[in-house]
């Protein structure tokens, strides 16, 4: 679909976003420069960034949630998790009767128990996590293409209407994300290992810096640099997220402290050989999660690997095709 045709018949007619930050303001620019909504809202906190937001055509109304909420037959709310029922039972009433609400959170399990059943009848609910964002926050830093090229993560339920699940994989694939359908505690699981632990682990490293010599700042190169950067992110925003799936949470971390402790230990003994075998494990460890590893299992015979099915090629459940909203 290009911009002139979603212009002369958008698939929404009202695009309210709850909670404009970086990700919601994404959200908002990239629908309006793909023409998904007749018009797009948005609400937020504080004034400085809805003003912001009005002023650099982001949005076409902003103020807060009740006042733009009236009437929204597509809503993404881009709350910390925490705040996401709260804000949903103030102002379910107020959308379209036939509303789809989506979510932008990093959680979902938590999600996707208790939101639906704050909509009204005749309402959808469609859980989903773009997996994109930036260590910078804010309405100011959104970008119209911070979604393009981004896997987007969707969780329906088995009795979410298959119609609503559609149309959100439309919206998001319009934006630029290629689709994924997974079971939400599945979502968590797969997070926590690719997502919130890496965070974690960079917090943490970051804050034993605390007892580092101060001389050493001074020899910063890239590596650091690449490594440290994800901890420079919303303390706020990480401490919701890590908190919310913290059961997921627990086996990689374990897992990470007790590999920590191998290396640990192999390098105090100044066994190189045992040091060089972990430092390769390192990278069979990343190869078992690159793109299409999972597809490929050995013969039971032991001969060449063939192809699984895939649950999102070929148009399935999942797939993240190259079609408009």
């Amino acid at each position: 679909m290009t911009a002139q045709e979603a212009d002369a018949d958008p698939p929404f007619e009202r695009l309210t976003i709850l909670g404009l930050g970086l990700l919601g303001g994404s959200v908002a620019m990239a629908a309006r420069e793909r023409g998904l909504a007749r018009t797009i809202v948005g609400a937020g906190r504080r004034r400085g960034p809805l003003d912001f937001a009005l002023e650099n055509g982001i949005v076409d109304e902003a103020g807060d949630v009740a006042s733009v909420s009236r009437g929204a037959d597509c809503v993404v709310i881009a709350t910390p998790v925490s705040s996401m029922a709260g804000v949903l039972r103030e102002v379910a009433s107020d959308f379209a009767p036939n509303a789809i609400v989506t979510d932008v959170g990093s959680v979902k399990a938590p999600v996707v128990e208790t939101l639906p059943g704050l909509l009204p009848d005749g309402m959808s609910f469609v859980g989903s996590h773009p997996m994109a964002g930036s260590h910078l926050k804010g309405v100011e830093n959104a970008r119209a293409d911070l979604f393009q090229g981004a896997c987007c993560v969707v969780t329906p339920l088995p009795d979410t209407d298959p119609a609503a699940t559609a149309r959100m994989t439309r919206f998001w694939t319009a934006l630029g994300s290629f689709v994924l359908e997974r079971r939400p505690e599945d979502h968590d699981l797969h997070a926590a290992w690719i997502s919130h632990a890496p965070h974690a682990i960079a917090f943490a490293f970051a804050s034993a810096l605390g007892v580092a010599p101060l001389g050493a700042g001074e020899m910063v190169g890239s590596g650091f640099r690449d490594f440290t950067r994800i901890s420079r992110s919303d303390g706020e925003l990480w401490g919701d997220i890590l908190r919310a799936n913290r059961k997921a949470l627990a086996a990689p971390l374990e897992a990470f402290g007790r590999s920590l402790s191998e290396l640990a230990r192999a390098i105090e003994e100044g066994d190189l050989q045992k040091v060089e075998r972990f430092l390769m494990s390192a990278r069979d460890g990343l190869s078992r999660l690159e793109p299409g590893a999972a597809d490929v299992q050995p013969e039971p015979d032991g001969g060449n690997p063939v192809a699984k099915d895939h649950p999102h090629s070929n148009g399935g459940a999942g797939g993240g095709s190259n079609k408009s909203t």
